[in-house]
């Protein structure tokens, strides 16, 4: 027989009759982010030769690989496609990591989501589906003797710039449908929101059993899918940005860079630092605590209206 699928309504019936209520995936953060890519040997060099990411899968030590992978942590990494077409969004997908593949399958399915069962780049049991955005999602187990971990031996963290994707920034359109999803069905929780010129632009949606989390970025007007390295992004962790300011000046990659390194305070009141790779993917890097170890003001503004302005 068919399972039963429940929206919030059925949820809300089956609390108030006592059922209890079903728990939320088992997601511990973000397990990977993976970028399309025009030029592998180009975008190596800036994710390696200035932010310090070795490629250490087996991928690496082919010739020309499609897919190159780099160790960011013990269970992060990023996730390089290969075969760009100029006029394509460069984000592929974002991962989410688990301790049990299984059990989180069948939360999903008791939520009314429905992935296919599969194998990431790693080699790793993963589950396969999509946002409301139509944009692709992973959550995948990492083996315990497995990628990412067995690899970290190898990566040569000590030339990282950071060890930690605190979050992976994904367009929005439509803030109702995105919670729904990520919120109702995926159990993250929302965490903070901020905006500019009385418009809420961003909220950000935690993990249910760590602390990573998805930015939402707010559009009236969606950008064109080469127009989104921006929007798409992913945020690294570091304890110091000036520190980690100095550490890129002094690469070699640096007098090739070509933009500015600038130090700036974002409306969540923590100092930033954007870096853009070779296709115009934004890398941000971040400190994880306010400038005066206070929270940030939440914005009570409403989401942009479609076909508005941001």
């Amino acid at each position: 027989m068919k399972p039963l699928q429940l929206g919030g309504l059925g949820a809300l019936l089956l609390l108030l009759l006592g059922a209890a209520p079903q728990p939320p995936p088992r997601l511990l953060g973000l397990s990977h982010v993976a970028f399309r890519v025009s030029d592998m040997e180009r975008s190596r060099a800036f994710y390696d030769g200035f932010l310090g990411y070795t490629a250490v899968s087996p991928m690496a030590a082919t010739s020309g690989p499609q897919r190159l992978l780099l160790l960011v942590g013990d269970r992060q990494y990023l996730e390089l496609v290969a075969g760009l077409d100029p006029t394509q969004d460069r984000l592929d997908h974002v991962a989410f990591v688990t301790d049990d593949e299984a059990a989180t399958r069948s939360r999903l399915a008791a939520r009314g989501a429905k992935w296919m069962e599969a194998r990431e780049a790693g080699g790793n049991p993963a589950l396969v589906g999509a946002d409301p955005e139509g944009r692709g999602l992973e959550i995948v187990e990492h083996a315990p003797n497995g990628w990412p971990r067995a690899f970290v031996s190898r990566s040569g963290g000590a030339r990282a710039i950071s060890t930690r994707i605190m979050h992976a920034g994904v367009l929005v359109g439509d803030l109702e449908a995105a919670n729904a999803f990520y919120g109702g069905r995926l159990g993250l929780e929302e965490t903070w929101r901020g905006g500019r010129d009385a418009v809420l632009n961003w909220t950000n949606m935690r993990v249910p059993n760590g602390d990573d989390y998805v930015e939402f970025m707010l559009y009236g007007d969606l950008p064109a899918p080469n127009a989104r390295g921006t929007a798409h992004h992913i945020c690294l962790e570091v304890k110091d940005i000036e520190q980690a300011k100095a550490r890129l000046v002094e690469r070699p990659y640096a007098k090739d860079y070509g933009r500015p390194l600038e130090i700036r305070t974002g409306v969540n009141r923590k100092r930033q630092l954007n870096l853009y790779d070779p296709d115009g993917t934004r890398v941000e890097l971040m400190e994880p605590v306010t400038v005066d170890g206070q929270p940030a003001p939440r914005s009570t503004a409403a989401p942009p209206r479609p076909g508005a302005r941001r």
